[in-house]
């Protein structure tokens, strides 16, 4: 079981960056793909993009790329989302998501919520226009 908190989270211009971090504890960080999921007032819990257990690959969403860029450290058990070019319709909660090795994960399956196994508690992001 792994144990994610998130941090980062604020409010910034469009045009603007913001880094968001989660720190992981408990199991393995390297056994786990991890992910970034958001979601908007009202809406659907969206993904963000996945990077795979070694940080070897990562995939992330057409409304992303390009613009977000996922990262992992896994001596300190951290994983990072880089926003830049930021949009008002990026404005959301942020969660980070983690799924085992061991129970198959991959940056082209590990897309929807239902192959996440563990959520963290998620941190705002509001994009001021």
């Amino acid at each position: 079981q792994v144990h994610l908190v998130e941090s980062g989270g604020g409010s910034v211009q469009a045009g603007g960056s913001l880094r968001l971090s989660c720190a992981a504890s408990g199991d393995t960080f390297s056994d786990y793909c991890m992910a970034w999921f958001r979601q908007g007032p009202g809406q659907e819990r969206e993904w963000v993009g996945t990077i795979f257990a070694d940080g070897s690959t990562a995939n992330y969403a057409d409304s992303v790329k390009g613009r977000f860029t996922i990262s992992r450290d896994n001596a300190r058990n951290t994983l990072s989302l880089q926003m830049d070019s930021l949009k008002p319709e990026d404005g959301a909660m942020y969660y980070c998501a983690a799924r085992s090795r061991r129970n198959f994960c991959s940056v082209i399956t590990m897309t929807t919520s239902e192959r996440v196994e563990y959520w963290g508690q998620g941190t705002q992001v509001a994009v001021s226009s």
